[in-house]
């Protein structure tokens, strides 16, 4: 019985998850298809290129709340485990959505709402590194991946459980996996900073 809790989180979880709201919202606005802009990403950084910080921020907010009303769901009928587990299918049913064939967003604000709703451990972590990393260097991708990185050590070191921090673990990896371009360009130091293209496009 507990396989199928599993199964039906996991299920729930991706559907819940791959709902593209980022497309909706710029769709409805009269903006035209986000996926024809800046990266092509359906995520609230390029909604942010639309020049909307309004529908940025509602895709930021829905994109979290989706895998945090998964976990949350889950979590009160079977248990803190399968909540889990229907965190972590959001963030692949985001990533990868079977409507759009499975080229969606990079992730970052449905990590986010998973740690908002079960594991505050992992967000006492996350967010001041993003906080800090951000106002150093003026670079999202970078602040996401640092602190997409310490999360699942933080969080153990906090005295999560070990669960937790296994997911947690694989989800800081596919956060990873996600900017594996923009971690190329970080390496190579083109990534652009916050406020940069706007500036280069004005020229």
């Amino acid at each position: 019985m507990e396989y199928l809790h599993f199964s039906l989180a996991a299920i729930v979880g991706y559907l819940f998850g791959s709902i593209p709201f980022g497309l909706f919202i710029t769709r409805a606005a009269g903006l035209g298809d986000i996926r024809q802009v800046g990266s092509g990403n359906i995520g609230a950084t390029n909604v942010l290129r639309t020049g909307r910080k309004d529908l940025a921020l509602a895709t930021l907010l829905l994109d979290s709340f989706k895998a945090g009303l998964a976990v949350l769901l889950f979590w009160m009928i079977f248990g803190r485990n399968v909540g889990l587990i229907a965190g972590f299918a959001a963030f692949i049913g985001h990533c990868y959505p079977v409507w759009l064939g499975f080229k969606g967003g990079k992730g970052v604000a449905t990590y986010v709402g998973l740690l908002v709703f079960a594991s505050l451990k992992g967000l006492i972590i996350a967010f001041p590194v993003w906080i800090i990393v951000f106002l150093l260097f003026r670079i999202s991708s970078l602040a996401a991946l640092c602190a997409a990185a310490l999360v699942p050590i933080g969080a153990l070191l906090l005295g999560e459980t070990h669960f937790a921090v296994l997911v947690l673990f694989a989800l800081s990896l596919l956060v990873f996996w996600t900017h594996r371009a923009n971690l190329s360009r970080l390496l190579k130091g083109t990534e652009p900073r916050f406020g940069q293209k706007k500036q280069a496009d004005a020229e």
